[in-house]
């Protein structure tokens, strides 16, 4: 099954089109990479997948269902977004438990004291973190609180905005296992965005390469391994990173 369709996918900002008829099939279970340099496109996908770039045109689906027909609740419980700054995805003046149970409340679900709990473990956090805020912990704590958020409401895709590029390069590694283990876990959809093949080739089955709004090219993380890829900027990207993927936990990015 399809856990995300996009097609001819064209989305716009006050009428000029920053993304141009991008299709992608991505399958339930997979984790896809959208890679590219900065500014070609990656995150404005992501952007309309959610609802915060409404200026487009073509086809989305989600499990079957075409985006438009999904209310705001339902899309929630099915997708959720990590966002590439921890430090600006997280209310200041909320605590730990506050942000977490935020989601709950809003659904009307319940055992949300328990639900927190199992949420900070699922993510590596010791209890004591949380009735902090977030001044009080690092990049790297904070991501773990915006990803165990992202998972309150139990979804089944997930879109990763960069999620490590804004931390120390000490605690990416961590963040990076975390995520996979969790999609290993719960068997969640990743769609994630990266300019960093590295972390594709750690991470993904299959990656769209994006060069100036246009997806130029559709290609299986393991071709990083040995550059099999037909499109000359994606080749010119490859080579740029210097021509190899790490695949070990130990050094993922």
């Amino acid at each position: 099954m399809s856990a995300l369709t996009l097609e001819d996918l064209t989305v716009s900002y006050d009428g000029v089109a920053v993304v141009h008829s991008a299709s992608i099939d991505i399958a339930e279970g997979e984790s896809f990479a959208l890679v590219g340099e900065s500014g070609s496109g990656k995150s404005t996908i992501l952007r309309a997948i959610t609802g915060l770039a409404t200026e487009w045109t073509g086809a989305m689906s989600v499990f079957g269902r075409p985006r438009e027909t999904l209310r705001k609740s339902e899309f929630a419980r099915t997708c959720q977004m990590v966002f590439q700054d921890p430090y600006g995805s997280l209310h200041p003046r909320k605590t730990v438990d506050a942000v977490l149970s935020e989601p709950l409340k809003v659904h009307g679900i319940g055992q949300r004291s328990e639900k927190v709990r199992a949420a900070l473990s699922s993510v590596g956090l010791d209890q004591r973190f949380r009735f902090r805020f977030p001044h009080q912990l690092s990049g790297g704590q904070r991501q773990r609180v915006a990803i165990a958020r992202a998972l309150m409401l139990e979804p089944k895709l997930m879109l990763l905005d960069e999620p490590t590029s804004a931390l120390d390069v000490s605690v990416q590694a961590e963040i990076l296992n975390l995520l996979k283990r969790i999609r290993a876990e719960r068997n969640l959809t990743y769609l994630m965005v990266t300019h960093n093949l590295p972390v594709v080739g750690f991470m993904c089955d299959r990656m769209a390469v994006m060069n100036k709004g246009r997806i130029v090219e559709i290609a299986p993380a393991t071709a990083l391994h040995d550059g099999s890829f037909e499109d000359d900027y994606t080749r010119a990207l490859y080579a740029a990173s210097g021509g190899t993927a790490h695949d070990t936990e130990a050094d993922p990015a």
